[in-house]
């Protein structure tokens, strides 16, 4: 599942400019104790960091789990919540900022899959780590529905072409937020077929049937987050991301043989933020 298992390094999950989502436009809560208020003009700075758990490789079973994490970096207007990211979204930030429309650049790092690593790979080829770059756009039809969708190109280990759709409902209570909708990724063969082809050779040393992957709908899914706001400083995350391996991958012996098509990630993350003067 290689659209959700891996982070760009440098991941920034919040715009790196004062505008906010529509649906991030919330009242804080009181903080447990008194905190210097910042004047409007101020950044609110929010730095921490994400771990996560999910699939070692895309089709892999669960039993083959990869860890990675994160950093979270946002800047958002005092009196408002930080911007909305859910587990699915690759790293971005916006350059337009209309509050209900926004769109900007995204990244996403997948990482070198290693056949020595894993029994499920013996007798497959490595395929080398990716970097994934495009752009995304948001749409926020009402303050708690977003429509995300993201275009990223792939570059060395996969050259593809990967196109996602997600859909949020963006739900506050109280300290908490919830997040919840469905996902669809579509792919072209040059994005799936190095990790779910079996090539002639591959297929002497493997034992798997030689298979060959074409593009198109690559998984459908559910993702789940809550974010909980202890205070105006400290916040924690948890999400869960589920996507099923759908089309021509889902038919590749390396899924139905040594792997799953039922994908999942699960991560937990923190947070501090503080006010600072605009550097711009």
């Amino acid at each position: 599942m290689g659209w959700v298992r891996s982070r760009f390094a440098l991941a920034v999950v919040a715009g790196l400019a004062p505008g906010v989502a529509l649906g991030a436009d919330l009242p804080i809560p009181a903080p447990a104790s008194p905190a210097p208020a910042a004047a409007s003009s101020d950044w609110i700075v929010t730095l921490g960091t994400v771990v996560e758990e999910g699939p070692a490789w895309p089709g892999a079973p669960n039993r083959d789990l990869l860890f990675w994490g994160w950093p979270i970096i946002a800047i958002h207007k005092p009196g408002t919540l930080p911007y909305y990211w859910s587990g699915a979204d690759a790293a971005g930030f916006p350059v337009l900022d209309l509050t209900q429309f926004k769109v900007g650049p995204a990244f996403r790092f997948v990482q070198e899959r290693r056949a020595s690593s894993y029994a499920g790979l013996n007798g497959l080829d490595n395929v080398n780590w990716a970097f994934l770059a495009g752009g995304f756009a948001e749409y926020w039809a009402v303050p708690w529905l977003r429509l995300r969708g993201e275009l990223l190109q792939g570059f060395n280990g996969e050259t593809g072409l990967t196109g996602n759709i997600f859909l949020d409902a963006v739900i506050p209570a109280g300290p908490f937020r919830f997040g919840v909708g469905p996902r669809v990724t579509f792919q072209t063969a040059a994005a799936v077929s190095p990790y779910f082809n079996v090539t002639p050779a591959e297929a002497i040393t493997s034992g798997l049937p030689t298979y060959s992957t074409s593009g198109g709908f690559y998984s459908w899914g559910v993702g789940g987050k809550v974010d909980y706001f202890i205070n105006q400083q400290w916040a924690v995350y948890g999400f869960t991301e589920f996507a099923r391996i759908s089309g021509s991958p889902a038919n590749s012996p390396i899924v139905t043989m040594r792997g799953t098509p039922d994908q999942l990630t699960f991560g937990l993350g923190a947070s501090y933020s503080f006010s600072m003067k605009p550097l711009w």
